[in-house]
């Protein structure tokens, strides 16, 4: 079938095809501005300085050209976290452009601090691409800047860097701002403008920006996320963007909470929790307590409140008088209640007389007195329930009755409450006292009070005969008063569930009703819409076919209803009581014989019960499913929050005595007033005498010594939440994909430094015979080629010790003769003079005439003998360093060394401060890489080695009797190609050189 297939394509025309082109083709690469590419990419050294050596002298290749992905050598080199290329790309002042901003997004840290002290020459022309130049080509918009970036990532390190620089941020502009600026961005590019105030919000809601930047990072928290939460609202595109940002700035005042650790309570109460910003030195100090708390509580910060230490503290003032509390029984907790309520008429009377007293001082904690509030409160329901069931009788037919004993007893209470919420809203103000909805039902309770107050003095003045009651006119006073009086009571007795608040059972229960009510609010919106919809359809209907119905009762709501849909009013009626099944189905007909009408009446009540009871309702029971279910899963946090704003209102110093006894002057007030009479009235010439400069000068040193007290404490709270942060994100990142992508990479760096160590050498000898191959572009002047003596089954099998050895004596021969091993140090030959090129010897003569001239001598006889894995010890000679590889010349004495290439003293000056300066940048991968390469590499390596040595294999000295290093690692991997067994070798001297 395949054969068919195949033989039947390549007869079928050409128009069955679809010819493929490139449409977008860019400029193709030259051949070396691909290797150029490719040894940045591999992390080759060498190869790229030689490039760009070439490149200034020759121009062969364009140091900025750009590969198929559009990066240039720097962005490469910056993926890959090369620091050593780019600091050599730096050096020969390639293009940067937003090299930088790649760095920040990488979180190259290295690289970052390269770039920002890189200085770029003037008045030099470089060959760079135009589409590098093209603000379109580039990956970042121009409202990207370094710092914002940077802050977008949220790295500590480099935004620290970047502030030391000086950088600045932009400061947005709010959403209704009309200035020049806003209004031509927006007109221009909307999306542009809106996505760069989006960008700005995100940077500043950095919390390592905020740690590092802010005098105060709570303030700044406070406020940023408060006008986040505003800007959702607004901006209805990016409301999921803001509000997550919002949440960010709330996890980051409380995580920053979470860092103080101090045993002193006192400590976050006075430094943190009572800290203010807007002391005036020529003021008088005024009260401050809890000043940031109730900030906190203003910005509707739930976390910070409900955090555990900021409980803790409120918790112990809460309790001030019983720190045992929370350990009692609940028993013994209902009797002290119980008590103390009752006992609230003599604590108030002892406040109003000795306030500095024991029981007047008493009264003042903020637990006791939400005792006696809720005991006073408790009495006054308890009195409208006694006026509810009229325990004393009145005359039911008198049109303006006296008021009743509980009647007067009920009106102390209602001034006492009226009394009080007008102190709330002088002290407090009226939009925050507006803002909190029990305020709202107590404005309404109390407005009901006093409607029924005057409605019964209206008809006490005006109505005085008596009547019967079924002979009132509708509106009369007295009626109204009734009906009112009892919708406050209603107010009333539910004022009471704002008290469950205090309870860990009965609150989050509270807090999940007060947010049903709101989903119940959106809920009568649809449903007025569609009721009225449907009110209007049928009164349309049945308008003509009202009934007159003189003698019986008219309407729903006889015993036989009628006239359900005859006027508006009676249709909303009607419609509304059918959702309970209250409204029969008799109501859809008429008199008359209007099939027609009829099917129409029943269709249209039967679509709005199925609207209204299937969608609506199902849609409601599941809005109101959604808001529980959003309470309970954050019920320990809403109810803290609760319960503070609860405890927070009795923490104050006004408001101890409940109703009716703060309506009582007291001697205080009394005093209190007429001194402020006294000021108003009696005012004398002399003027208020000015404060002294000590008074000063102390009030302004308690303030420097409160600001200093709370900068020490936030730069503890910073480092704590700096470290904390890193160590998370450290746990939480684990091992992905860009570790094994790093590895990848530090191993092809090491692989080429082996190779370029190995051409400081003696390239032309030892790549010569060890079959080590390079690429001309990498090392033009000594390329490795395999040696003709090397066969294809000798490359590709193993390497024994003859055959080593004969090819390290090859080469030494070549470079000197009897000579050639002194120029061996730590098993690499020197970069002695190139030999002359000539035909090699077979690998068999060289072995067989070494083993005829060589004598053995001094050969080592355990594996600690090779000096690979060498231990310190404390009985070493003075000429001996037991971290380096020595051959058994050099450990006997001879004088022979390492020569060194023929260079200026600049230039190996230069190379030392270069490779120093690299060792130290990048000791952490050194670390890593001997823990991986190392480690693991040393290992096989040990196994290796000990597997011949233990069997007895002794391998032949060269013929000045020394034994080379190179021989015993190349007898020691019998099974190991001769590729596996250098590489291993340069490991394991990269183990002794950076050990």
């Amino acid at each position: 079938m395949s054969q068919l297939f195949f033989r039947r394509s390549d007869i079928s025309s050409y128009r069955d095809r679809i010819p493929l082109r490139i449409v977008r083709a860019e400029s193709e690469l030259s051949a070396q501005e691909k290797a150029y590419l490719s040894a940045v990419e591999k992390g080759d050294y060498a190869s790229v300085k030689q490039a760009l050596e070439e490149a200034e002298i020759y121009f062969k290749i364009n140091i900025n050209c750009i590969d198929p992905l559009g990066r240039t050598a720097l962005l490469i080199a910056i993926e890959n976290e090369n620091l050593e290329i780019i600091e050599l790309l730096l050096g020969f002042n390639v293009y940067v452009g937003d090299a930088l901003l790649h760095a920040i997004r990488k979180e190259v840290v290295g690289a970052v601090e390269l770039l920002l002290n890189h200085k770029k020459p003037r008045g030099e022309k470089q060959q760079v691409p135009p589409i590098l130049l093209d603000k379109q080509f580039s990956d970042f918009t121009p409202d990207i800047t370094p710092i914002i970036l940077a802050a977008h990532t949220n790295n500590y390190e480099i935004i620290k860097l970047l502030v030391q620089k000086g950088v600045s941020m932009p400061q947005p502009h709010e959403v209704r701002c009309n200035c020049v600026e806003c209004v031509s961005s927006s007109d221009v590019d909307s999306l542009r403008h809106s996505r760069s105030r989006l960008n700005t919000y995100r940077a500043l809601a950095s919390p390592s920006l905020i740690a590092l930047s802010s005098e105060d990072p709570f303030l700044t928290a406070f406020q940023l996320s408060w006008e986040l939460q505003e800007l959702s609202k607004v901006e209805n595109e990016f409301k999921y963007e803001y509000e997550e940002l919002s949440q960010q700035c709330k996890r980051f005042a409380k995580d920053l909470l979470d860092q103080t650790r101090s045993s002193r309570v006192n400590l976050l109460e006075e430094t943190i929790l009572n800290f203010r910003d807007d002391v005036n030195l020529l003021e008088e100090e005024t009260n401050c307590d809890l000043a940031r708390l109730k900030l906190a509580i203003k910005y509707r910060q739930k976390e910070f409140v409900a955090q555990p230490n900021c409980q803790q503290l409120l918790a112990s003032r809460w309790y001030d008088e019983f720190p045992g509390w929370r350990r009692r029984h609940w028993a013994v907790k209902f009797m002290t209640c119980v008590f103390i309520g009752l006992m609230f008429p003599l604590f108030s009377l002892c406040y109003l007389i000795i306030p500095k007293s024991r029981y007047g001082l008493f009264i003042r904690k903020p637990f006791i007195k939400f005792i006696c509030h809720t005991a006073s409160y408790l009495t006054f329901l308890f009195l409208l329930l006694l006026a509810s069931q009229h325990i004393v009788s009145t005359d039911p037919f008198r049109q303006g009755p006296a008021p009743t004993a509980v009647e007067w007893m009920i009106l102390p209470w209602v001034l006492g409450f009226i009394w009080t919420e007008i102190k709330q809203m002088w002290d407090g103000g009226f939009q925050d006292y507006i803002h909190d909805w029990w305020n709202l039902m107590d404005f309404v309770m109390n407005s009901l009070y006093l409607a029924t107050i005057s409605l019964k003095i209206v008809a006490y003045v005006k109505y005085r005969s008596c009547k019967p009651r079924e002979d009132w006119e509708m509106w009369h006073p007295t009626l109204v008063a009734e009906a009112v009086f009892a919708i406050a009571n209603i107010f009333s007795s539910l004022r009471l569930i704002s008290l469950f608040t205090a309870n860990s059972h009965l609150g989050p229960l509270q807090i999940s009703l007060g947010r049903m009510l709101l989903d119940i609010l959106k809920f009568l919106f649809i449903y007025c819409l569609v009721l009225l919809a449907f009110a209007n359809g049928l009164n349309q209907l049945y308008f003509y076919y009202e009934t007159d119905e003189k003698k019986e009762c008219k309407g729903i709501r006889c015993e036989k209803q009628n006239n359900a849909f005859s006027t508006l009013f009676e249709t909303l009626q009607s419609l509304f009581w059918s959702i309970f099944g209250l409204i029969s189905l008799y109501v859809t007909n008429v008199k008359p014989d209007h099939k027609f009408t009829e099917f129409v009446g029943a269709t249209m009540f039967g679509t709005y019960n199925v609207i209204s009871l299937v969608v609506l309702l199902n849609m409601l029971i599941a809005m109101m499913n959604n808001s529980y279910q959003h309470i309970a899963d954050h019920a320990d946090i809403e109810w803290k929050f609760a319960r503070t704003k609860l405890w927070m209102s009795y923490f104050e110093e006004g408001g101890t005595l409940p109703s009716p006894f703060n309506i009582i002057p007291s001697p205080k007030s009394v005093w209190y007033l007429i001194r402020w009479l006294k000021n108003q009235f009696c005012k004398t010439s002399r003027s208020r005498r000015p404060e002294r400069f000590g008074t000063l000068g102390r009030r302004t040193a308690e303030t420097l010594r409160i600001n200093h007290q709370y900068q020490e404490v936030l730069r503890n709270l910073v480092k704590r939440y700096v470290a904390a942060m890193i160590r998370d994100a450290k746990t939480e990142e684990g091992l992905t994909e860009e570790n094994f992508k790093e590895l990848k990479q530090d191993i092809s760096s090491f692989r080429y430094e082996v190779l370029g160590l190995m051409k400081h050498n003696r390239p032309s000898s030892l790549g010569g015979k060890l079959g080590v191959s390079s690429s001309s572009f990498v090392y033009p002047d000594h390329p490795f080629r395999y040696s003709p003596a090397c066969t294809a089954a000798q490359d590709k099998g193993t390497l024994t010790l003859y055959s080593g050895t004969s090819l390290l004596q090859h080469g030494d021969a070549a470079a000197g003769g009897s000579e050639a091993h002194g120029g061996l140090s730590n098993g690499f030959p020197t970069s002695g003079p190139s030999p002359s090129p000539g035909p090699a010897p077979s690998t068999g003569d060289n072995t067989s005439s070494s083993k005829e001239k060589l004598p053995r001598k001094d050969f080592p006889k355990d594996i600690t003998d090779l000096r690979l894995f060498q231990k310190s010890h404390k009985n070493k000679s003075p000429g001996l360093s037991p971290c380096t590889i020595y051959s058994v010349s050099e450990e006997e004495g001879s004088p022979t060394r390492r020569t060194r290439p023929a260079e200026t003293r600049r230039e190996r000056r230069k190379e030392r401060k270069r490779r120093r300066r690299v060792r130290r940048r990048q000791r952490w991968r050194w670390r890593r890489r001997r823990r991986w390469t190392g480690f693991c590499r040393g290992r096989l390596l040990r196994r290796k080695l000990a597997s011949p040595l233990q069997k007895g294999v002794r391998p032949s000295p060269d013929s000045t009797g020394d034994f080379l290093f190179s021989a015993s690692v190349s007898q020691g991997f019998l099974d190991c190609s001769q590729n596996e067994a250098l590489a291993i070798w340069g490991l394991s001297l990269r183990n002794e050189r950076f050990g």
